[in-house]
């Protein structure tokens, strides 16, 4: 509980009616958890405005609404809070709330359209590994310390994430490390976190069903680095032509990190192939179990951030040589007699299936690439076409299927990714939108030394079809087929 007028001190409000003396029992945005003595935000949201929920969850017994619309009917007993945007208040009145729990660990935020949840997981492996407690949060799974919390975004809500940075500083991390979105820093989700570094990966095409326009969502990722303060750090990768746009009106420290360019952390990758990577860092030659450039960019961003927390380097690359990544990046299978390479990866975005392509043909030999990518539904349907011809591209045979078709029509998702191929690329396709049976003629295609790829889902554990979940796992699948064609 918190007195009403200790979690209003920072907050900038336009009109109070009411009681601001009370006490406050807890924080919602989701009216369903009314409860009484509750503080409800109203907050306007792309689907509902919670303006319209205030009489049903005053019934339920909330005290204060903070909106950006006074109610015409108001209760003696609610108190009104008037502000000029709801979703920038709930970030900073919930870090009240828990008793600002981002200022007692040091905070590092990765945002970037691909490598967020590597770097993100990999930066809390070497933590731990380095004998701090950590906090994670993350695409895949948060952690707090040890224990595994269930994510489901790749940023939560400004509320749910000032309880869990609660529970990790009262469970004694020292360090979290959090996956950014752009989603989550246009609406205001990371209000309130007291970020200690941060770190700027890439950025492609993704996401322009949400924000509109490219330019757009570079604004925004940029928004991030606009807001850390100068006792902060911010390390952006310079080969990405947006890399110093990032740090441009940041007063946070700035480093920089390289595979082409002079920058304070510089790599050289010496050789990559499947049994990892082979780099110089800043003139010291190291081996990585990691495989593919993207991940020798990922782990000069690691590798910056450690030493920027106060970690000794050779510690630091001691320890992350040895180290895997996140699940369902780039997760290598073979057959059970090796005679088929299958690789799963989260790759939904041209940039990264590009990237995850460019990495298998690197490794050389004269196999073939066998690649099953989809599509989701619901989503930014302009790398539709992209995503269809990128594989097309770089791989022998393409088997195109549903990734998470959600409210739409696997077949017209299908239809807009053929939609821009030409006859020559048309000949490698096959469309099977059932992804099981996608995945099993893939395998069935698949002659010796040839590379499967199942792109697009990775660590996910289902496929969500007309708004139900139904359990699927691209690995189960995958393994389960090679089991059943070597009987």
């Amino acid at each position: 509980m918190k007195a009403l007028q200790e979690l209003l001190g920072n907050i900038k409000t336009l009109q109070i009616i009411g009681n601001n003396d009370m006490e406050v029992h807890g924080l919602i945005i989701d009216s369903r958890k009314a409860a009484n003595g509750f503080l409800f935000f109203a907050q306007k949201g792309t689907q509902t405005d919670g303006h319209t929920f205030i009489p049903q969850v005053i019934e339920a017994g909330v005290k204060v609404i903070i909106c950006e619309v006074l109610p015409q009917e108001q209760k003696a007993d609610v108190t009104y809070v008037k502000v000029e945007n709801v979703a920038a208040t709930i970030g900073p009145l919930a870090a009240a709330y828990f008793d600002y729990p981002s200022e007692d660990m040091k905070v590092v935020g990765v945002t970037g359209t691909n490598g967020k949840t590597t770097v993100a997981t990999l930066l809390y492996k070497l933590f731990q590994q380095l004998g701090h407690v950590c906090g994670l949060i993350s695409t895949v799974q948060n952690h707090i310390g040890d224990t595994i919390v269930a994510s489901t975004h790749t940023t939560p809500d400004a509320i749910s994430i000032q309880s869990l940075f609660r529970q990790m500083a009262d469970a004694g991390c020292s360090h979290v490390f959090m996956e950014v979105s752009s989603h989550a820093i246009h609406q205001h989700r990371i209000g309130g976190i007291d970020f200690d570094g941060g770190i700027f990966t890439n950025i492609t095409h993704d996401h322009l069903d949400y924000h509109a326009t490219f330019d757009e969502y570079i604004r925004v990722k940029k928004m991030f680095f606009d807001g850390l303060h100068k006792h902060a750090f911010a390390i952006t990768n310079v080969d990405d032509k947006r890399g110093l746009v990032m740090l441009q009106n940041t007063a946070a420290v700035r480093k920089t990190y390289s595979l082409r360019v002079p920058a304070d952390y510089k790599g050289k990758v010496l050789e990559n192939d499947l049994d990892g990577l082979q780099m110089n860092i800043n003139k010291v030659d190291v081996h990585f179990r990691l495989s593919g450039l993207f991940n020798a960019y990922n782990l000069l961003a690691v590798y910056g951030a450690a030493t920027m927390l106060g970690e000794d380097s050779m510690d630091v690359l001691a320890k992350l040589s040895d180290m895997r990544g996140a699940a369902g990046r780039f997760d290598t299978y073979r057959s059970p007699n090796e005679r088929v390479l299958g690789i799963i990866d989260y790759a939904h975005t041209p940039d990264a299936l590009l990237n995850v392509l460019a990495t298998i043909k690197q490794f050389g030999g004269e196999r073939q690439i066998i690649t099953v990518v989809g599509c989701g539904g619901d989503r930014d349907k302009t790398k539709r076409p992209i995503m269809a011809e990128v594989a097309c591209e770089h791989s022998n045979k393409v088997i195109l299927t549903s990734d998470n078709p959600r409210s739409e029509d696997p077949e017209v998702i299908l239809n807009e990714m053929e939609s821009g191929l030409s006859f020559a690329h048309k000949r490698k396709v096959i469309r099977i939108s059932d992804r099981r049976e996608a995945i099993k003629t893939a395998c069935s295609l698949a002659q010796e030394d040839d590379v499967i790829l199942v792109a697009g889902k990775g660590h996910e554990t289902y496929q969500e079809i007309k708004g139900v979940k139904h359990h699927f796992d691209d690995k189960e699948v995958l393994l389960e087929t090679f089991a059943l064609l070597e009987k």
